[in-house]
């Protein structure tokens, strides 16, 4: 049976992880290891005045002024007008978010450790906070970095001959729109364990990152050391969504006290910490102004975004990322000619925002979607009708849209159709009408998008990051017994990266997936990658695993060919052998006579053997794009707010599917945690800047009760510019929730006038938009 690509093989690593065998940073268990605890800022912002050491413990309790040596964590971008900030791993001078570490307390226990650091005392002046983004823009604002002169880390400008439009477009609609700040709750938080091995002359640091080589970079850079000197191994990750592609100053501090005290250090991090001082994300404010003729068609949009980025620039991809995804992603999937954008990248006294799943787009899907249903109420239009005409036709394909997205194939308005066909739009309508003659409120919305994927070095370079990821190198080799072994610099924090690398390289080589040993994880040992993010695992590093394969599968042929006295051209290779007509030699039998009897080859043998390191980047160097429409069934309770998703369907297009379960586990994982930014996380703080969501008693996440039994289906327009047609998929479900939901929502409260532009549409939101709307009708009367 094939385990090549298109088929639905099972996890190969969910025995492990399902069996309690995996290994985290968590279960790691070093001689003469000891633990960590941080003591962390009780005030959002102001001025260190004294770190007091506890009597007797001195030796034990390390500040800013111990790691002197240690250079800020400075993300640079060369963007015009882009203002860099300086993070210390400990907190030096001042503190700017509650939670940013202060000092590092360590101890035979984690909790010696924390007893130690409730023992330490700070003396901080504070300072007044800054918690509202479109606030800290005015000129009166209190200023986290003083030296900047605004709070402002970055303003972008797209520019566009709005002004015509406005002089000539019959409809015009204006709106506001907002997300909240979320925290991303994988199941695992941070880690960090880091021992010097003398042997080896390396800082060996054990952590939960996405990005191994990446952090093995950064590590070096800020500790001052030689990247021979730190190797960086990444164990089994329990999840990471974004938040572990960036150098945590967690890492940092643990890595320096490991090598200063001499000793194994670890840190965990544990549910508060994570919810209080975790990286944030989604925070966007939209003010949007679309034009379009009287039937529906854009003409043009008019945007300003602004983005709450906290109180530091992370590294390597600066507080700047998520703006200029924004403004580069807002027209989305549509088809128009016009369009003007201004970002803001504002600080303010919370955590650094860190990318997370579908970066940017969640926030932008959500308002373009929102704004094609307010176009179609104007034009009296089904608001599905409108989203097809405007979407870009396939006979456009390949589009380049109006901030030069280059859109590489695809069928957008299919994807409509087919969930309005799923979904039984028309029935749907017959039965909402009757459910509002019983008093029941029932609502429909669709959202679709695109998803690039796999972005390339020049997408990389005009964001002006300090780093820019360019080719991807994958190893495999036949081992001495036959056996297959890939290694790839990426890492797989639960993608199922194991099992689909695997299933490339069987395509080429035929060896069952079983046969395939898959490492990941480990800068000592594995070829260079920037690691796992932007949905580009299966893009490069499988097309990196494929070509090395490829090339492997020939070497295979020509050694096969000598063994069997035939033409390699005559070899063919299927279920783990070499064949010519009903003749065959085992990959056994082929790395046994390289490994162990090379007097079974020809002298002349090519010496390259049965290992290949090949490097991979796609024809194309924008990325890729993944499209897909969602479409949301719900029924809003008006007495209460509630909102209860009653159907959910989901039909993408992701290219060639490698193993279709993977991908399905994908997109409900994703569509959950859309789920999760449509109605319920919201990360809160008060006037000073304090967490209100520091428990998962207060920051709500959705479960199984919560969420519907989604529907799936799927077409695949292979991209014409990858190996084997693949697109990245890992984002894609997480992006359009909002949008679909809250359309539906707005649909079934429109005898009530509502109209909701927030994220997320709590019960108080909802409840409160209907009581409004209903003052406004009575004052009106």
């Amino acid at each position: 049976m094939s385990t090549g690509i298109g088929e639905r093989v099972q996890r190969k690593e969910d025995r492990r992880l399902l069996n309690g065998q995996a290994r985290f940073v968590g279960d790691i268990r070093l001689p003469r290891q000891w633990e960590a605890a941080f003591v962390r800022s009780p005030v959002a912002h102001g001025r260190i005045r004294a770190v007091r050491k506890p009597a007797g413990a001195e030796a034990r309790v390390f500040t800013a002024a111990d790691l002197a040596d240690v250079r800020p964590i400075r993300a640079q971008s060369s963007l015009p007008s882009y203002n860099a900030s300086d993070q210390y791993p400990l907190a030096k001078d001042k503190v700017r978010f509650v939670g940013e570490c202060v000092a590092i307390c360590i101890a035979p226990t984690r909790a010696e450790a924390e007893d130690l650091a409730e023992r330490v005392e700070l003396e901080i002046d504070a300072l007044p906070a800054v918690v509202d983004a479109l606030k800290a823009r005015q000129p009166d604002s209190a200023l986290l970095h003083e030296e900047w002169g605004s709070n402002l880390f970055l303003t972008t400008f797209f520019d566009g001959d709005i002004d015509s439009l406005r002089k000539t477009a019959p409809v015009v609609i204006e709106r506001e729109y907002s997300t909240a700040r979320q925290c991303m709750n994988p199941m695992e938080g941070k880690g960090t364990l880091a021992h010097w091995d003398e042997k080896a002359g390396q800082l060996v640091v054990y952590t939960s990152t996405q990005v191994p080589h990446l952090i093995r970079t950064g590590i070096s850079e800020f500790l001052g050391l030689d990247q021979g000197q730190v190797r960086v191994i990444a164990p089994d990750v329990g999840g990471g969504f974004g938040y572990k592609c960036v150098l945590q100053p967690e890492e940092l501090s643990v890595s320096w006290v490991a090598r200063r005290a001499g000793r194994p250090i670890r840190w965990t991090e544990d549910r508060r910490e994570h919810l209080v001082a975790g990286a944030n994300t989604r925070q966007h404010h939209y003010r949007l102004t679309a034009f379009a003729d009287t039937r529906g068609r854009l003409l043009g949009i008019d945007a300003e975004i602004t983005v709450d980025v906290g109180a530091y620039s992370v590294w390597p991809f600066t507080a700047c990322l998520e703006a200029a995804q924004a403004g580069g992603n807002l027209p989305g999937p549509y088809d128009f000619g016009i369009y003007r954008c201004r970002t803001y990248s504002v600080a303010t006294n919370k955590p650094a925002f860190t990318p997370y799943r579908g970066v940017a787009r969640p926030g932008v899907c959500f308002a373009m979607e929102l704004t094609i249903d307010a176009i179609a109420r104007a034009v009296g239009r089904e608001p599905s009708e409108v989203r097809k005409e405007n979407l870009v036709p396939a006979a456009k394909m390949p589009y380049t849209n109006v901030t030069k997205k280059f859109y590489d194939s695809g069928d957008y308005p299919e994807s409509v159709a087919q969930a309005e066909k799923a979904i039984d739009l028309k029935g749907f309508r017959a039965r909402q009408a009757a459910a509002r003659a019983e008093g029941r409120y029932l609502g429909i919305g669709f959202s679709t998008f695109t998803e690039q994927s796999a972005h390339g070095t020049k997408v990389f370079a005009a964001w002006g990051l300090p780093l820019v990821p360019g080719y991807d190198q994958a190893m495999v080799k036949i081992t001495p017994s036959g056996s297959v072994e890939v290694r790839s610099g990426n890492h797989s924090f639960g993608q199922g990266l194991e099992t689909t690398l695997a299933q490339v390289a069987s395509e080429w080589l035929s060896v069952d997936v079983s046969r395939i040993g898959v490492v990941m994880g480990d800068t000592g040992v594995t070829p260079y990658s920037t690691g796992a993010y932007a949905s580009r695992g299966m893009v490069m590093s499988g097309g990196a695993v494929s070509k090395a394969a490829e090339v492997l599968a020939g070497r295979v042929r020509r050694h096969a060919a000598h063994l069997l006295q035939c033409r390699a051209e005559d070899v063919r290779l299927a279920e783990g052998k070499a064949w010519h007509g009903a003749a065959h030699v085992t990959f056994e039998d082929i790395a046994r006579a390289w490994y162990l009897r090379p007097d079974q080859l020809p002298d002349d043998v090519e010496t390259a053997g049965l290992e290949v390191t090949e490097g991979y980047k796609p024809d194309i160097d924008t990325g890729v794009f993944t499209y897909a429409t969602h479409a949301a069934v719900v029924e809003v309770d008006p007495d209460t707010g509630r909102v209860a998703i009653e159907d959910y369907f989901i039909f993408e297009d992701c290219g060639r599917r490698v193993n279709p379960l993977i991908l399905e586990g994908q997109a409900y994982g994703g569509a959950a945690q859309g789920i999760g930014t449509a109605l319920f996380e919201e990360v809160l703080y008060d006037a000073n800047g304090q967490p209100l969501t520091s428990t998962l008693a207060d920051y709500i996440l959705p479960g199984p009760a919560e969420l519907p039994a989604f529907r799936l289906g799927h077409a695949e327009t292979l991209s014409p510019y990858t190996r084997h047609g693949i697109k990245g998929v890992g984002e894609g479900a997480a992006i359009a929730p909002g949008g679909a939901i809250v359309n539906a929502v707005n649909d079934a409260l429109s005898p009530f006038g509502v109209e909701l532009n927030s994220l997320p549409a709590t019960p108080e939101r909802v409840l409160g938009a209907i009581l409004k709307a209903q003052a406004a009708r009575e004052a009106a009367e």
